[in-house]
């Protein structure tokens, strides 16, 4: 396995431990730090391992599949998880996920197609948008930062549709090719 994959697994280890940290009050008052120091650290593992992957020619198709899932299981474990405690409404997390099930299943009847629908800038910056808001819900600073807060709570919500648009548009023809 190499080292991208490495980091991927990686990713996909630290979510029960971040998601413990965000709902268990095992480390006091410092459980709030160490999930977001583990759910930085993951994110960090994304942007590595894609990076590496791509420099050193080690693009695998088990890195196409997991990554994008490891991706989606951490940010969409943390807005779960910040639903509780109120930082974000539970139809916001749904927005977001549905996005997720709706690019994922298109994903799956291309790839039955032979057709490889690759990540586009929108869906990146809906990502990067979602792990910013994310630390900054998580570390909860108040005064300005709720302001910050709920701007990339909106930003992630804009972009997650715009991204969605953009791959049903740029894909239109999984759905009218193949019997679906």
């Amino acid at each position: 396995m190499n080292l991208p994959n490495k980091l991927t697994v990686l990713r996909v280890i630290m979510v029960p431990f971040f998601v413990f940290f965000m709902l268990t009050d095992a480390g006091g008052t410092a459980n709030k730090w160490i999930a977001l120091i583990l759910f930085c650290g993951a994110s960090l593992t994304d942007l590595l391992d894609g990076k590496i992957a791509r420099a050193r020619n080690l693009v695998t198709n088990f890195g196409k599949f997991m990554d994008p899932l490891a991706d989606k299981l951490l940010v969409c474990s943390a807005m779960i998880c910040l639903i509780p405690s109120g930082e974000l409404e539970a139809w916001v997390v749904i927005v977001i996920i549905a996005r997720e099930f709706i690019i994922s299943g298109f994903r799956l009847v291309a790839s039955d197609n032979g057709i490889v629908i690759a990540a586009s800038y929108w869906g990146k910056f809906k990502t990067v948008s979602q792990m910013a808001m994310i630390i900054v819900l998580i570390a909860d600073f108040g005064g300005v930062f709720d302001m910050i807060g709920m701007v990339l709570v909106w930003v992630s919500l804009i972009l997650t549709v715009v991204s969605l648009g953009d791959y049903v548009a740029k894909n239109v023809q999984v759905l009218t090719q193949g019997g679906m």
